[in-house]
């Protein structure tokens, strides 16, 4: 069917304000032409795509479905419009989703590499929990994410390489529960107040997962933003908390490691990216950094 990209164009900007007006003031058109571009895109397609009420503006079933393949496209062509304009050498930045803790712990020293031998190439990270970097990567707001595994808001279509292998740790402030070197079950951690990451991350759904695998219910004392939060908190004894091994290496002397009797799993940080859409210079430059023998 042939179907104007301008339909599709007013489509997103109302579907993402939920609103009329402000998408005729987004898009510099009047809100009658707004209004009758969705109609004639409506009519096409025979589907309504907004449920509209004198208070406010929804999608349905079908235009919230039609936005989830608009959005990334509208988003690919405006990413592809600004590096033609605003980049003389069409030197594509490097854009890059990750949570704070893979970056600062992680990403820090290939950042540093990068910038050496790339000073002019200007990078962007985009910080988000490792399920909402997998809604960027799907939206085409960065050019590849690193994330924690299991996740399974990864896509068939998302090509996915391991960097490393991390364990979690449950770690207690120095000075505080006298447990170090005492072995310790899991039904026994319960009994003492636990520090974790808030429920959207996927390493709560990963924790919680495996307290239920062994017949617990995990409850925490507080549930935080960021693992140096958390750090800080235990570090103060307000709590046991657990972090990857690849941050507590950095604060070990203020804290030791608790002896966990039942074994945990240990987890992955991957680099995903959407192959077909994989084109950025700077991108395959940095790619290779992480993972030397991968084949672009």
């Amino acid at each position: 069917m042939d179907i104007s990209f301008e339909l599709y164009k007013v489509f997103y900007y109302v579907a993402t304000t939920l609103s009329f007006s402000e998408a005729s003031r987004q898009l510099y058109i009047s809100q009658s032409a707004v209004s009758q571009s969705v109609k004639s895109l409506e009519q096409k397609l025979g589907h309504p795509l907004f449920h509209r009420s004198t208070k406010k503006v929804t999608l349905t079933p079908e235009g919230e479905s039609l936005l989830r393949h608009v959005e990334p496209a509208v988003n690919l062509l405006y990413e592809g419009e600004n590096q033609i304009l605003n980049s003389p050498s069409l030197e594509a930045p490097l854009r890059i989703g990750a949570s704070d803790t893979i970056c600062r712990y992680f990403l820090v020293p290939y950042f540093q590499r990068f910038h050496q031998e790339f000073p002019n190439i200007h990078i962007k990270v985009t910080n988000a929990t490792s399920k909402d970097c997998v809604s960027l990567l799907h939206n085409n707001k960065v050019d590849f994410i690193v994330a924690n595994t299991p996740n399974p808001y990864l896509a068939e279509k998302d090509t996915s390489y391991v960097i490393r292998e991390f364990q979690d740790i449950f770690v207690a402030g120095k000075k505080f529960f006298n447990l170090e070197n005492q072995p310790l079950s899991l039904r026994e951690l319960t009994k003492y107040p636990i520090l974790m990451l808030d429920k959207s991350s996927t390493t709560s759904e990963f924790l919680h997962q495996l307290f239920v695998k062994h017949g617990l219910s995990l409850a925490p004392e507080a549930e935080l933003s960021s693992n140096d939060l958390l750090l800080d908190f235990a570090h103060i004894g307000l709590g046991i908390t657990v972090v990857p091994d690849y941050v507590l290496k950095y604060r070990q002397k203020e804290f030791y490691p608790l002896n966990i009797k039942e074994p945990i799993p240990t987890r992955k940080l991957i680099l995903a990216y959407q192959s077909q859409l994989l084109s950025s210079p700077a991108c395959e430059k940095f790619l290779r950094y992480l993972l030397p023998e991968i084949q672009l």
